[in-house]
């Protein structure tokens, strides 16, 4: 393939997580000629979800110390008197302490081979992409390994509807026809039997599933489970770029249904709307005037200085005492709707984040939180179908050995592939990863804490088992940091049926499961054997089928001077951040596209095919079949592409 590649881009970006893919997508959009690789055989780097199986092999991966040697050792060949090369990274480093935990006889499922899986898993799993244009259910087209204009893209997910959750009402509706003709047809039947089935039915209503790791590896292609924990804020950056590119239109997205609070020991429901708030049994009358008055309040703190003004120096949570809040309004301000640390946080930004938040409310749902369908490794691709479709070219597997510098002027020249193939760029975007460790011998990174869990139950139970939950956990020291819990039902499409995936996240003080294990021990029940003498208890929580915990770096918000040698025309990109929302890989998206490109828009909406005036020589070209223009390739696509419809609002890909 390499040898089919041009030698010469505008853009090549290496990487495809986010920031990356939104910057691939904005030049490409712009008219550059952009090559986008990664040396990984999946789309996402840090950013990526998986099907099971898919990260078992990647839990493998990582687990595993083997060095990858050179495929081509005759590339330093290509590299004349008056360069220097910056090698870069073939391994990458930035996920430590993979520990994976099964909870259920891991050994029965040796046999068991993956629903709708191929003869066999390869050694290291194959790519999302892969995975996912094989799985019938699930129609994204990611793109192939080399793209040069993406005219013939697959169609987009044809529903936002749990099939799973539609076959259940299905079978009901079935049931009850067949229920009926049957009585009709049989007139009297015993009322023996009747009462029978009928406490068998209310039993099994009751009772939840057992689910078995079999199960679980045999369903693997139900599950889109993500390196990254995030959530989208509906008037947030990410949503608001989605909008205005038109990007929305790749992508389905469902309303986290509900905020949860842990305190006393016991999660509970936080009442969000005005709606919610009067609505409440938690909250007394006279809380909930309380409640309604400082949140109108927060709304409009800026015009009112004279009541925050005293307390800028002072913590979120020293301010809020002083509003004569009681201790649980606090608890719920504090935590579940500024979301902000108790210690860290000082008035200011608690305040900022509390207008935020209710900023968001109502603008999709009665939270301010949105959810893509499949996982938040949809977002990257659908940035890389956009990049794409104006011409973008994709490879996959496709390692880079180094950058190379002109000694004279300091800046990158072009880089070398693993195929030993010389490409040449004005620009170059590098992912942090990608970085070696002499470039990076003065950064400082920070970690973060990441744990994920397979459930057979909800942390807190209701009516409506399609529940999207986030939860913020309170440190149990001061100084500590929270943790951020994310529960997601099967109609997100990130799990199979009767059961919910889990997603911890916190900053890191020490390895994933030390900083992560007491909280899932507090809302989970990780053995219910051993717990017999508290079986009450563990019957209320719900039990943990498989768990894993690992450490992924956070390198985001690093100066560009920390980096060594570092040439002026190569930015980096760095990997996801500790934050809820994705607003820092917009901003630096834009931020890195606005340097290379002042004068272009970003990532402005593409035109409406009908609006397109082509030229007589084009249309000449086309009738005899020959037509190099890159202009009018992209339109052609986009026109197929939103054949059923696209819309610049969000709001209709949303499932309500």
């Amino acid at each position: 393939m390499a040898d089919n590649l041009p030698s010469e881009f505008d853009v090549v970006v290496i990487g495809t997580g986010l920031p990356e893919s939104i910057i691939a997508a904005a030049c490409a959009r712009s008219g550059q000629r952009v090559l986008h690789v990664d040396s990984r055989n999946y789309y996402g780097g840090n950013w990526a979800s998986f099907s099971f199986s898919g990260l078992l092999s990647w839990i493998k991966e990582n687990q595993q110390n083997t060095d990858i040697k050179d495929e081509c050792e005759d590339w330093r060949k290509l590299i004349l008197e008056n360069e220097e090369v910056i090698s870069l990274n073939k391994k990458d480093k930035t996920i430590q302490h993979v520990e994976a935990f099964c909870f259920d006889d891991q050994d029965a499922a040796e046999d068991v081979e993956e629903a709708g899986a191929l003869a066999r898993l390869p050694a290291y799993g194959a790519s999302v992409a892969e995975e996912v244009a094989e799985e019938p259910e699930k129609e994204c087209s990611p793109l192939e390994s080399a793209v040069p204009g993406a005219e013939n893209l697959e169609s987009e997910k044809a529903t936002s509807v749990d099939p799973a959750s539609a076959a259940e009402g299905n079978v009901t509706e079935i049931n009850a026809e067949n229920e009926s003709s049957h009585d009709s047809a049989s007139g009297e039947s015993t009322l023996e039997s009747g009462k029978t089935e009928a406490a068998l039915s209310e039993i099994s209503a009751q009772e939840p599933k057992k689910i078995t790791y079999s199960q679980i590896v045999r369903e693997g292609r139900r599950f889109n489970i993500d390196l990254v924990s995030k959530l989208l804020y509906s008037r947030g950056l990410l949503i608001e770029l989605l909008i205005k590119s038109n990007v929305s239109r790749y992508a389905e997205f469902k309303n986290a249904t509900r905020i949860l609070a842990f305190r006393e020991g016991k999660v509970e429901q936080v009442p969000c709307s005005r709606a919610d708030v009067f609505n409440s049994r938690q909250l007394a009358m006279v809380e909930k005037r309380m409640l309604m008055k400082f949140l109108t309040f927060c709304l409009e703190y800026e015009q009112h200085p004279d009541e925050y003004q005293d307390y800028k120096k002072s913590t979120f949570a020293q301010f809020l005492k002083t509003r004569k809040l009681t201790p649980s309004l606090q608890h719920f301000i504090l935590h579940s709707i500024a979301m902000v640390s108790e210690k860290d946080c000082n008035t200011l930004e608690g305040l900022q984040a509390t207008r935020k938040f209710l900023q968001c409310l109502g603008r999709y749902g009665n939270t301010p939180f949105l959810f893509p369908l499949y996982g938040q490794g949809e977002i990257p691709q659908c940035f890389c179908r956009m990049c794409a479709v104006f011409g973008g070219i994709y490879c996959l597997r496709h390692s880079v050995q180094c950058l190379v510098v002109d000694k004279e002027s300091g800046r990158c020249k072009a880089v070398v592939d693993h195929f030993g193939q010389r490409i040449s760029a004005n620009y170059f975007i590098v992912e942090d990863s990608y970085l070696s460790e002499s470039v990076c011998e003065n950064v400082c990174y920070r970690q973060l804490s990441r744990a994920v869990l397979i459930t057979d139950q909800s942390v807190l139970k209701t009516d409506s088992e399609q529940q999207v939950s986030i939860l913020m956990v309170p440190p149990v020291d001061l100084g500590q940091p929270a943790v951020c819990v994310i529960e997601l039902c099967s109609s997100t499409m990130t799990c199979m049926k009767d059961t919910y995936l889990v997603h911890l996240t916190c900053p890191s003080t020490k390895t994933a499961r030390e900083d992560l294990e007491p909280v899932v021990q507090k809302l989970f029940s990780l053995n219910a054997e051993t717990e017999k003498e508290t079986e009450d208890e563990v019957l209320e929580k719900p039990r943990v089928l498989w768990a894993l915990y690992f450490n992924m770096r956070d390198s985001s918000g690093i100066d560009r001077n920390s980096y060594s040698g570092l040439p002026s025309n190569v930015y980096v990109c760095s990997g996801p951040d500790s934050a809820l929302g994705n607003d820092c890989a917009v901003k630096q998206a834009e931020t890195i596209f606005q340097e290379m490109f002042p004068t272009e828009e970003f990532c402005p909406a593409p035109p409406n095919p009908e609006d397109i005036i082509y030229d007589e020589d084009e249309i000449a070209s086309e009738e005899t079949g020959f037509n190099n223009s890159p202009e009018t390739k992209p339109e052609s696509s986009l026109q197929e592409s939103s054949s059923r419809g696209s819309s610049t609002a969000v709001k209709e890909h949303i499932e309500e």
